[in-house]
């Protein structure tokens, strides 16, 4: 897999995955692997068929590359056969809390 992430996105990857979870929009047998966020969505383009948890596996890698985490540290908690999936990553600061 040849993906170099922005290190903006990594960091906005980041914070929107601070609670330990990260729900995306996934559309897998895409030309190309990437990760875009637009309408504040995280939308993941994987070249993955959606077969036997192909995408899915392609998505967590992918993923993981752009989180700069081990691949271990994600798992997805919801969505193994829709387009929109929870994420689960482990190994982040916990997410700020609110003041008050």
């Amino acid at each position: 897999m040849k993906y170099r992430p922005d290190p903006a996105l990594t960091a906005e990857l980041a914070a929107r995955a601070a609670g330990g979870r990260l729900e995306i929009r996934v559309v897998p047998g895409a030309g190309r692997d990437t990760i875009k966020i637009s309408d504040n969505v995280v939308q993941v383009r994987v070249s993955a068929p959606p077969a036997d948890g192909a995408a899915n596996e392609a998505v967590l890698r992918l993923l993981a590359k752009a989180l700069d985490r081990p691949r271990s540290d994600l798992s997805l908690l919801r969505g193994t056969s829709a387009r929109t999936k929870l994420i689960g990553v482990s190994g982040l600061p916990p997410a700020p809390q609110p003041e008050g």
